[in-house]
């Protein structure tokens, strides 16, 4: 293994001595129907923002070969679909997404926390190609200052390092783009939510644009109390000082104050009406309250060699304070016959800076009728943390049947759970992607070094890990634009915490196999799929008790299998439909332990959705999407939660430079449980209305 290293390094200079103009070829600049460019070694790929629902490239692939031809499972959603769907996060924006739970937890102005093929992404989540600094989760970014969100399907670690099994999920920052363009405008919604927005951009010269996008929110839910005031400024620079160089500055500042949710007892949703729970605060007013701040700043490079080849580079330094109390239930808290349950308290803060640096090498070398599209890389993130924490069980009661919100503020025993963790991680990976005739074939390798130090809320929390992931597909395309294919893909992701013989636990390892079927049709810009896949992680946690010094110990006997299909559909037909569709399979079982034969938790078997927009031609556009998710168990495996189908709405008016827009999401106003986790069960958002107007130009 540690030889493995030093053959990357050999591979890499390899390639630069390959670079020379007897190999090298330019191959031109190839496009497809929409207004994205893809140029063969620019892995940046989203040079302008897509017009429509389809977009064929991704920045999360880091590779110039269009979706429709990768032997993998991606979805673009774009920024013209996210706004037709009134979408105001991330889960909203991929409810309409193949494999995806968009909001497992309900409305959350805290996190961004969607499933894709039955496994949490929490840390699972990138911007910008690089990922999120938080190591718990993954706090809500703006989803108005995205230009796209890219869902990179199956173990990504050959591209990305420690990881996930079921992929990653990327948010792409709005660019400046070359063209002058602007909109200012303001909202507002039936839950008394108001928003005012601005998104303007400015080209002065050939080499030289900028933009500069806002938005002030009072974001509110259909519990009055939850609630978040954002203020959110994003700019963008992007400078050609020639031909073959684009340097982007990116930047942005979050300020805002989220609410954590409270749930209610299982055993509460069994005794009233679901309708007036879904509106029940549990938590304490004068407690529940939150200060966070979030900047970035961020540099992206790319330079076309004179030899054919680019080089390119993104980096990224990101800023996280947040200090935060709340109030939390169990879910299995007892209910007292004069309608009582017990709560608890908690405070806790952090502090963190996250560095993140991807440089890249990629261009093409023909071998006789072969040709390579060859790219090789190195990322590096250091991430630094402080964090304290102060929690108090079963502090105060609380009574359904006479609502009561105040209450004596916390008085915490005992000296804060504090923790400092710094984490190191370096990956060196190569790619080929192989062109020989009407075949592609495709091998990916990456070796990386992870080393975590510190203490977590008081737990041990280390681990040094080293590497090796690969991933490998081949595939046939058709003249017809018909594609079958094959891939195999590994994954790894370090752990904390120790094994019942007080020994660190091992990383967790992925491995997924699946064979699929593209079709990009001539006649209209769109891509069908369809993926059958089998997903395992092995080396999954079963607590074994505690260790004398009072921390959790943990067998590694557990194995997740996830098996599915799923089939996905976008179009652009003629002038007027957008089309939106999917549907998802997922049977999920664990394995190893008292688990043994029962599926995850928050994995439905069944879902699908369609979204269908038409354009009328006289400034009216039209949409509407039905959206269904199965059954699935909660966190226990003890509780079967109900299956339940969405309405949703939407409406267009544009004359001259003014446009409105009404959204209407949950249309009949279903009542359901959205998750039943550790900490109480979460109904999901009633019908909601949203109008808002704005001026472009």
């Amino acid at each position: 293994m540690q030889a493995l290293p030093r053959s990357l390094l050999l591979a890499s200079a390899s390639a630069l001595a390959l670079s020379c103009p007897v190999l090298a070829q330019d191959a031109g600049s190839p496009t497809t129907s929409d207004d994205s460019v893809f140029v063969l070694g620019d892995i940046t790929l989203t040079v302008d923002d897509v017009a429509g629902y389809f977009a064929n490239g991704a920045q999360a692939t880091k590779s110039a070969v269009p979706i429709s031809e990768s032997q993998q499972s991606v979805s673009v959603v774009t920024e013209d679909q996210i706004e037709d769907q009134g979408a105001r996060n991330l889960g909203e924006a991929l409810s309409y997404t193949a494999g995806v739970v968009g909001q497992p937890f309900g409305i959350d102005p805290r996190f961004n926390n969607p499933t894709l093929r039955g496994f949490g992404t929490e840390k699972a989540q990138y911007v910008n190609g690089l990922r999120q600094g938080r190591f718990f989760g993954s706090v809500d970014y703006e989803t108005y200052g995205m230009q796209q969100i890219e869902v990179l399907r199956g173990p990504s670690s050959s591209l990305y390092g420690a990881g996930m099994p079921a992929g990653i999920i990327n948010q792409v920052q709005k660019r400046a783009q070359s063209t002058e363009f602007g909109e200012v405008g303001l909202g507002l919604d039936s839950n008394d939510g108001k928003q005012v927005f601005f998104d303007v951009n400015r080209a002065p010269g050939d080499t030289l644009s900028w933009r500069l996008t806002g938005t002030g929110r009072d974001i509110r839910t259909q519990i009055d109390e939850l609630d978040n005031e954002r203020g959110y400024l994003a700019g963008a620079v992007r400078w050609n000082p020639d031909d073959a160089t684009t340097i982007d500055f990116l930047a942005s500042y979050t300020k805002d104050a989220p609410i954590s949710p409270v749930g209610i007892p299982f055993g509460l949703t069994e005794l009233a009406d679901g309708e007036d729970l879904r509106d029940l605060y549990v938590g304490q007013t004068n407690w529940d309250d939150s200060d966070r701040t979030m900047w970035n700043l961020g540099l992206e490079f790319s330079r076309d060699l004179d030899n054919g080849w680019t080089l390119s580079q993104g980096f990224r330094y990101e800023k996280l304070d947040w200090d935060y109390t709340g109030t939390y239930v169990s879910t299995g808290a007892v209910i007292g016959a004069d309608g009582s349950f017990l709560r608890g308290a908690s405070q806790q803060s952090e502090s963190s800076d996250s560095i993140s640096l991807d440089t890249r090498l990629s261009g093409e070398a023909i071998t006789g009728a072969v040709t390579h599209q060859l790219l090789f890389g190195t990322d590096i993130r250091k991430y630094d943390a402080d964090e304290s924490s102060l929690i108090e069980r079963d502090r105060t009661t609380f009574n359904w049947l006479n609502p009561d919100n105040g209450g004596p503020l916390p008085v915490f025993e005992g000296t804060p759970n504090a923790g400092s963790v710094t984490l190191k991680q370096v990956g060196l990976y190569a790619q080929d992607e192989i062109i020989y005739d009407n075949w592609r074939g495709s091998v990916g390798l990456r070796y990386d070094w992870a080393e975590q130090t510190g203490t977590q809320y008081g737990v041990p929390a280390e681990f040094d890990e080293s590497e090796l992931t690969g991933r490998a597909g081949l595939s046939y395309r058709f003249a017809n634009g018909v594609m079958p294919y094959v891939s195999y893909a590994t994954s790894f992701d370090p752990q904390t915490g120790l094994n019942e013989l007080e020994q660190p636990l091992k990383p967790t390892e992925g491995e997924q196999w699946e064979v699929g079927l593209k079709y990009q049709p001539s006649g209209f810009d769109g891509l069908i799929t369809a993926a059958l896949y089998d997903l395992r992680q092995t080396n999954v946690n079963q607590w074994a008790g505690t260790s004398p010094d009072g921390f959790n110990l943990y067998r590694q006997i557990g194995e997740v299998k996830s098996r599915g299909i799923e089939l996905e559909a976008t179009a652009a037909i003629g002038q007027s439909w957008n089309v939106r569709a999917a549907y998802a399979y997922n049977d999920t079982e664990q394995l190893g332990g008292i688990n043994t034969g029962q599926p995850m938790w928050n994995a439905p078997r069944h879902m699908a959705s369609a979204w269908v927009d038409y354009d009328w031609g006289n400034g009216i556009r039209t949409g509407g999407g039905i959206r269904h998710v199965g059954s699935r168990m909660d966190v226990s495996n003890t509780i079967e939660l109900e299956s339940f189908t969405l309405v949703d709405l939407g409406a267009t008016y544009a004359r001259d430079n003014v446009e409105a827009t009404l959204n209407v999401a949950n249309l009949t106003d279903e009542v359901y449980l959205s998750t039943c986790g550790w900490f109480g069960c979460y109904y999901g958002e009633g019908r909601t209305v949203t109008a808002k107007v704005s001026y472009k130009w």
